[in-house]
């Protein structure tokens, strides 16, 4: 565990954790819980991430919550737990609830039909190698594994072909790792925090993520939240702590539950 800022404390926020009566874990998806694959389909957990899961999920009063840029369908068929877990999906577009209700935002006009306007130019992303995924209110770009200069090159066609209907569209460029997204405005990780804050007022909360598109989350948080960068490299990032993966994550989750367990014995006594 690796301390980004010097006014994080991490003992400090474990005793605020031991006391909550409530507690909210945020969880990214890729490069948080799963490596990245170039097949996004094999983007499995890391071993023990799931076993973990499941262990926090049946504290009821550890709210687990996944925060990640994919559709929520995606995510369901990859966690492989015994109970689904709260999902917020395409960057804060999509809500999947417990019990299986969906919420979804509704993008404006313009920007939609901005993203199927880039059909005519993702033919020429795809002969360069890259790979197009359409979600919603998102259009990503990958080119994880392929040579430097051909991600640059990719890279350029859509920054370009981006500049020239962004105005009329009001679409965002936004860079995450392995590509670029095509988003529309108006939905981020950071309003997913937001909305849990204001749920759990008293509830102890933390979120974990990886990439640039976590920073959002790491900038919603308050002054005696958590917020972890899972990732072996250091980066400039707002979050106070860093954390390598699987390694430190597993560690970070198994105290987390005996955390709260402890409360709950205590309870029982």
């Amino acid at each position: 565990m690796h301390r980004l800022r010097r006014n994080v404390d991490p003992e400090r926020f474990f005793a605020r954790l031991a006391r909550a009566p409530r507690a909210v874990l945020l969880l990214d998806y890729d490069g948080t819980l799963a490596p990245f694959r170039v097949a996004l389909h094999e983007a499995l957990p890391y071993p023990g991430i799931r076993e973990a899961l499941d262990t926090l999920m049946a504290q009821d009063d550890t709210r687990l919550v996944l925060a990640s840029g994919r559709w929520t369908r995606e995510l369901l068929p990859l966690l492989g737990l015994k109970r689904v877990p709260e999902i917020w999906g395409s960057h804060g577009w999509e809500r999947r609830h417990p019990d299986g209700r969906t919420e979804m935002g509704r993008p404006a006009t313009a920007a939609l039909r901005g993203l199927v306007e880039a059909d005519s130019w993702i033919d020429e992303v795809h002969a360069h190698g890259g790979r197009s995924e359409f979600k919603p209110a998102c259009l990503a770009i990958h080119w994880r594994g392929l040579a430097v200069r051909t991600a640059a090159e990719i890279g350029e066609i859509v920054t370009r072909n981006w500049a020239l209907h962004a105005r009329d569209t009001g679409l965002e460029l936004h860079p995450f790792d392995g590509g670029l997204e095509l988003r529309v405005p108006g939905r981020s990780k950071g309003d997913v925090v937001r909305t849990l804050r204001a749920e759990e007022p008293d509830a102890a909360l933390a979120y974990l993520g990886d990439d640039q598109t976590d920073e959002d989350a790491f900038i919603a948080l308050g002054d005696e939240d958590l917020g972890v960068l899972v990732r072996a490299e250091a980066r400039p990032t707002h979050a106070g702590l860093r954390l390598t993966p699987p390694d430190e994550l597993l560690e970070f989750l198994h105290r987390w539950i005996d955390t709260r367990e402890a409360i709950r014995a205590t309870a029982r006594a």
